[in-house]
């Protein structure tokens, strides 16, 4: 929709840098360059939709939870608020290694959004703004030809000149919310759709992509009979999101979820009204994500499935809306009625909520640097699902580094590029900016090729510092961090040297675990890297250490195990970081002339061209540069 202002007024308010769109991804990109002593202005279509959960009522999740808690220690916001706003909270994945460990709260949805919004409102150097961007100005930047970000326009046509600007659109640019024969050019929830900054950033050079995503009814908790489903209760022992939160403080009462399955009926009434569906009908043109598909598309793609989990989720202690997490539809209204009632304990169901898809416009993240920054526009930065991800998590995670980098391109200081070696947030960034994708994007933990290191766990040793540098951590927080580094290293160290015989004491405790006996003596680290065992488990029979647990925390005790049980895995893992880190520290001259570069193949210089990767490790990872065409390019940057 092209925008045309009436009339062109100045904004005298003097701001450093406009972040555009305040969920998830706004949120952290706004307190970051706010908390790093920047003016700051965020524009939302609404106050109300500032970390808004339009979709699923949870943060964290498998792999997600590695997002959050990486996102902690870097300085953002999002795990510190699910902590003072869950009613469910459980580590997934239990029964499995530390790698894949990962957290999810159920959220109190309004308390969440409410309790981030008064942390947006009360941050100082930060103005919330209620209102639509429709252009990004930008000049000419003589000696690189590029262009340069001096402002933006919002819709009655006033302009606030800034420095940088952060895009964090989510799902609102020309959104539209499908089901059925029923179209609607509104964003999630009903909420205003941002109409006219897309047709700027067309002009501006921009490949734009459309996407699309989709929600679950929700229903009335009050005709819901959970007699015929199963209890899904939190963990007895609650385990935070953030590295600040005290865990003695959050153990609360939890809501229960529930467990319940479609069935052959269910699958015949969706079968019976594909038809109808506008994913099959062409009314939807947007790419939906792989990982996360409708109730349409499992039972099409998965045929010989005669039944598929639904989960039925609270929405908040204050409100009877029910989330019902894996049937997402995009179905007429009098099917979903049909489809849902069809489900063991929802015969009964009453709609508050039609479950609907979402087409929104995003863009093809290939034109960002690492840094998150626009390659041919200065100043331009960009974070969350307009990147083409999916995700609260994805998002808060993108924004808060398109944040800090905005404000570290003020400093004139390098930028913040996580690798793949350091965090979850590494493999997502370099995969967006490097691989061609025609879907939204979703972490997962196979994604990450070191995720023995890149552990939640651990996120805050692996990335604190970062953080404490960058000026998001505080002066005492980083030291508490490194207490625990030293007290970690010092009980690891003397565990390798307590040794332990065949005591009446030592063999009763093995027989309890099903562990061998011992025929001689051990050191105790041996004894912890039997599968069976744990630190925990054989702190009874630690007489060098009596006081144990209590003058240990849980963190620095958990600590303690893996880094003996896995020593050896972590180890080689460690070895592989190294070769990798050959890779990635080999950077690439920005003025390089592939042309120049003898032996490569067309398509190789073709996509070097386009893509411009900072280091060899990146160009390994373009779709169509060949390890052929890596050596090459060694061999060359070797000469010069």
């Amino acid at each position: 929709m092209k925008y045309s202002a009436n009339s062109v007024w100045e904004n005298k308010d003097e701001y450093d840098i406009a972040v555009i769109g305040a969920g998830h991804a706004g949120c952290e990109a706004a307190l970051a360059v706010a908390r790093m002593g920047f003016k700051t202005v965020v524009f939302t279509v609404s106050v109300e939709s500032i970390a808004m959960m339009p979709c699923n009522p949870n943060i964290g999740g498998s792999s997600k939870g590695h997002l959050v808690k990486e996102v902690d220690a870097l300085g953002g916001e999002m795990g510190k608020v699910i902590d003072k706003t869950f009613i469910q909270s459980k580590m997934l994945n239990q029964s499995k290694g530390p790698a894949v460990h990962s957290l999810r709260a159920q959220a109190d949805k309004e308390q969440y959004s409410r309790t981030m919004r008064t942390v947006l409102e009360n941050q100082e150097n930060l103005d919330v703004r209620q209102t639509e961007v429709v252009n990004i100005l930008t000049e000419e930047v003589c000696e690189s030809g590029k262009k340069k970000v001096i402002g933006v326009q919002i819709l009655s046509g006033g302009i606030y000149r800034v420095k940088a600007v952060v895009l964090c659109t989510g799902t609102y640019l020309r959104a539209r919310c499908v089901y059925g024969e029923v179209s609607n050019a509104t964003g999630p929830n009903g909420l205003q759709a941002a109409n006219h900054l897309t047709e700027c950033l067309k002009n501006l050079g921009i490949n734009m992509y459309r996407f699309k995503t989709g929600t679950p009814a929700r229903i009335d908790k009050r005709s819901i009979d959970f007699s015929k489903m199963e209890a899904q209760y939190g963990d007895e022992r609650i385990t935070p999101f953030s590295f600040t939160t005290n865990p003695d403080d959050i153990q609360i009462d939890q809501v229960p979820c529930w467990l319940t399955y479609t069935n052959e009926k269910t699958h015949e009434i969706i079968r019976n009204n594909l038809d109808r569906s506008p994913l099959y009908s062409g009314m939807i043109e947007g790419t939906g994500p792989r990982y996360c598909p409708s109730i349409e598309d499992k039972v099409v793609r998965f045929a010989d499935k005669n039944r598929h989990q639904v989960f039925i989720e609270p929405e908040g202690i204050d409100t009877n809306e029910m989330y019902i997490g894996g049937m997402s539809s995009s179905l007429p209204e009098d099917v979903q009625y049909d489809m849902y009632r069809s489900v063991a304990g929802l015969e009964h169901a009453k709609i508050v909520r039609n479950a609907y898809a979402i087409e929104y416009d995003c863009i093809d993240a290939r034109q960002l640097k690492p840094s998150l920054e626009f390659r041919e526009i200065e100043g331009l930065f960009s974070g969350g699902q307009f990147n083409g991800s999916s995700g609260y998590e994805e998002a808060a995670c993108q924004g808060l580094i398109a944040g800090i980098n905005a404000a570290r391109k003020l400093q004139k200081k390098e930028a913040v590029v996580l690798d793949r070696s350091q965090a979850y947030i590494g493999v997502l960034i370099d995969d967006l900016v490097t691989k061609e994708s025609h879907e939204p994007y979703r972490m997962m933990t196979s994604r990450a090729e070191y995720r023995l290191l890149l552990r939640q766990d651990n996120a805050d040793q692996r990335l604190t510092e970062i953080g404490y540098e960058i000026g998001l951590i505080s002066q005492d927080r980083y030291e508490r961090l490194k207490l625990k580094e030293k007290l970690i290293e010092e009980e690891v160290s003397r565990v390798e040297h307590v040794h332990v015989g065949t005591s009446e004491k030592v063999q009763n405790l093995l027989a309890q675990y099903q562990s061998t006996p011992l025929n001689s003596g051990i050191s105790l680290a041996e004894l912890i890297r039997r599968p069976e065992l744990t630190y925990q488990v054989l702190a009874t029979i630690d007489e060098a250490r009596p006081e144990f647990p209590k003058d240990l925390s849980e963190e620095v005790s958990e600590q303690v195990n893996i880094s003996i049980k896995y020593d050896g895995y972590i180890k080689r893992q460690k070895k592989q970081v190294e070769q990798f880190k050959k890779l990635e520290n080999k950077k690439i001259p920005e003025n390089i002339d592939y042309d120049q570069v003898k032996s490569l193949r067309i398509e190789a210089v073709q996509k070097l061209k386009e893509f411009r990767p900072v280091s060899i490790g990146q160009a390994s990872r373009i779709s169509g540069v060949s390890p052929a065409d890596i050596s090459v390019l060694l061999v060359y940057l070797g000469g010069r």
